[in-house]
């Protein structure tokens, strides 16, 4: 027995290292031998770094799993991401699934992902973001924000807090309309108390067990009476768990419009993507049954309020910093050119005022390089063998690409840790090269469907805030660096040093003082 055994391993371990097709891509033994490896790092927060210091050592093709391959190219993610490619997206994404449905974002195969996106696209194209309906209440958000910033004590805002506000408030409005149209900035306890469990940094463990774990995870969290209280101790994160208030919330909205519309659906606006998709089930004899219609809704609900909010929190605590003062100083000269006839009575521009700013650009631009807020691995998965960069990918096999390391390419982003918007101005071949590595949104047919939403509301946000205050924003701490979670990981600005651990870093994010800003 034992000896059958030890043979075993021994082919288990000659196989993965040696003798199967992926034996010949470099990267660390261990993590060819068990994809435990790779786990580890998930636990440790530590995943994404892992693999860009993998990928800095062994090249632009590293192996991080028995089955998982990491790229790091532009052929790579053309041929991997692009339109057309035929990869799907894999089961990590099921974790997503909102009321037990698969939606846009977790569907795998191609053709599901771009029927739902087909119903949408219009809704969330530029121009239906920068003119019209959706501009006007994108404004009339900003415009509320800034009322919020007037009415705070001695004019010192905690924009970790108040963006997430915005943040909501216009991603309800968009999905919901009046039906689940929250009024987090106007001073709502109820529609702020929402975002509570966003900030409970016991998600990251539980995003960790559902990934690893699910299964296990499911049963944990689906037992009853005595049951449940056995397994209490069990639970990655108490209850109730992240996202199940703004969950319920987006599930009553669904519920009022349902019943409102059953009734009389000629009363029913349509203005919204929740009567966009309900009208498409109407016009096409009912090919989405009632929870297609909310899992839709309220994953582009929790999709748009952490994204938004944090490149936001990180965009005005860059520019407040010293040494970037030149930067805040050239923003605030090129909002103060809108003219007064693009602005509401608040001061306040249009998103299509805002749009065509350069400079504004720039500064997003940067901020989404420097503080991604989905900076991890987007995996996939291809149902027949491809040649990738050289090396024959198996049917089957993941492969993934991240933002972080291609945005921290240092042949293409001269000292890519450095934040400087200047880096985008002009139109030469080294703008353009940057560009092409620039991976904010994914691309191809996956690409974010909500991109211009999310740039409609910061450019205008940005704007108003630094027509308004000028230059005079001001951190709460020049030491210290937000943090956000992605996944299972905290991510912060690695040119503070004095950050060692991800312990320090989850306390250092909690502490809602460190993004206090004086304006």
């Amino acid at each position: 027995m034992f000896v059958a055994t030890s043979a075993f391993l021994a082919y288990h371990v000659l196989h993965r290292t040696i003798l199967c097709t992926l034996a010949k891509i470099p990267g660390p033994r261990i993590f060819a031998l068990t994809s435990w490896r790779l786990a580890i790092e998930d636990f440790k927060g530590s995943r994404t770094r892992k693999i860009q210091e993998i990928h800095v050592k062994y090249g632009p093709v590293v192996r991080i799993g028995p089955r998982e391959v990491s790229f790091n190219s532009l052929s790579a993610l053309r041929k991997i991401y692009g339109a057309g490619s035929g990869f799907e997206r894999t089961d990590f994404y099921r974790m997503f699934d909102v009321y037990g449905k698969e939606n846009m974002f977790t569907f795998g195969p191609v053709q599901q992902h771009a029927e739902r996106k087909k119903m949408l696209s219009h809704a969330y194209s530029k121009s239906s973001m920068i003119k019209g309906e959706q501009a006007a209440m994108i404004q009339d958000k900003a415009r509320q924000y800034m009322q919020l910033l007037e009415s705070e004590p001695g004019s010192t805002s905690e924009m970790f807090s108040t963006l997430h506000f915005f943040s909501l408030d216009a991603i309800t409005d968009f999905v919901y309309g009046k039906y689940g149209s929250t009024q987090a900035v106007s001073g709502s306890q109820g529609d702020r108390a929402l975002l509570n469990d966003i900030l409970d940094p016991a998600r990251r463990k539980l995003s960790w067990f559902a990934v690893h774990f699910p299964a296990f995870t499911k049963w944990l969290y689906t037992r009853v009476n005595l049951m449940e209280r056995l397994v209490k101790p069990l639970l990655p994160m108490k209850k109730p768990l992240t996202y199940t208030g703004i969950r319920t919330h987006a599930l009553q909205a669904w519920q009022q419009f349902y019943r409102e519309a059953k009734q009389n659906w000629s009363k029913c606006t349509s203005n919204h993507v929740m009567g966009l998709l309900w009208s498409h089930h109407k016009n096409q004899g009912g090919s989405l049954d009632d929870l297609d219609i909310a899992s839709e809704c309220a994953d582009h609900l929790l999709a748009g309020i952490d994204t938004t909010s944090d490149t936001l929190m990180f965009l005005t605590w860059a520019l407040s910093l010293t040494r970037n003062r030149r930067f805040q100083d050239k923003l605030a000269e090129e909002v103060s050119s809108i003219s007064e006839e693009a602005c509401d009575d608040f001061g306040v521009p249009t998103p299509e005022a805002c749009a065509s700013l350069p400079y504004l650009d720039a500064i997003i631009k940067e901020t989404l390089r420097v503080y991604a807020p989905l900076p991890a691995s987007e995996p996939r998965v291809l149902r027949q063998d491809i040649n990738i960069d050289g090396y024959m990918i198996p049917a089957d096999t993941v492969v993934s690409m991240e933002p972080y390391s291609l945005h921290r390419n240092a042949e293409i982003f001269e000292e890519p840790l450095e934040f400087n918007p200047d880096r985008w101005l002009g139109d030469g071949k080294k703008v353009a090269e940057m560009k092409k590595w620039w991976w904010a949104f994914s691309s191809g047919g996956r690409m974010c469907i909500g991109m211009h939403l999310a740039m409609a509301e910061m450019t205008t946000l940005v704007s108003a805030i630094y027509r308004k205050y000028i230059t005079n924003v001001r951190p709460g701490s020049e030491n210290k660096t937000p943090a956000i979670t992605s996944r299972f990981e905290m991510f912060y600005d690695e040119s503070f040093e004095e950050i060692e651990d991800s312990s320090f870093k989850e306390i250092r994010s909690r502490d809602v003082s460190d993004y206090k800003y004086s304006v």
